[in-house]
């Protein structure tokens, strides 16, 4: 399987920082991954349903590492490219802003 997409929602959380959507081949959608800034650094969290015990299980998930580590690093490396996006798109806003005071005739 291949991942043909992925799409990062960051979110403002102390741990969570951001859901993810990915597509497997353009033809298989798994929704509600995290991304989560644990005692190690961040790692992808797969989605999960709440059991009556209070655990968790997962809904789907990787059935090897090879196929786990891929997923991780190419939802980290798209979640790392998201949050430059948004930096960048934040300093143009404010290069904007800064130039229409310079020059309130505009």
């Amino acid at each position: 399987m291949e991942i043909t997409e992925v799409k990062v929602f960051p979110v403002n959380e102390e741990r969570l920082k951001a859901y993810v959507t990915v597509i497997f081949d353009n033809c298989f959608v798994v929704r509600d991954l995290k991304i989560i800034n644990g005692n190690t650094g961040l790692f992808v969290a797969m989605p999960s349903k709440k059991r009556k015990d209070g655990t968790f299980r997962d809904i789907a998930h990787p059935l090897n590492s090879d196929m786990r580590n891929n997923m991780e690093q190419t939802i980290l490396r798209h979640y790392e490219d998201e949050l430059k996006r948004m930096t960048s798109a934040a300093q143009e806003s404010m290069s904007a802003l800064e130039n229409k005071k310079k020059d309130p005739n505009d």
